[in-house]
């Protein structure tokens, strides 16, 4: 299970989807969960974005939302590599 971490930018996207759309909570924690436990599972879609977006991963929510996110080196040499949340929101908000 890889670690989650949060960017300020992520936290606020989060914090700002979850008052608009409240039903959204629970979609976007499972989605973390699994991006945690498998982060190339079928049902995220994640891939990897080109462009002024190079180098930075994106998933799936649900059809209108997306992560995107950063594979980090873990400062625990015996862990794996860490997810750092950058940005979420509708698919018009992040790209």
């Amino acid at each position: 299970m890889r670690q989650i971490a949060w960017s300020p930018k992520s936290l606020r996207a989060f914090k700002r989807m979850v008052r608009q759309n409240p039903q959204l909570r629970s979609l976007i924690e499972a989605t973390l969960n699994q991006l945690a436990a498998d982060p190339f599972h079928p049902t995220l879609k994640t891939h990897k974005l080109s462009g002024e977006l190079a180098g930075i991963w994106a998933c799936s929510i649900d059809y209108n939302y997306r992560i995107l996110f950063e594979f980090i080196i873990s400062p625990n040499e015996a862990e794996e590599d860490a997810i750092l949340l950058l940005n979420m929101g509708s698919h018009d908000d992040v790209y």
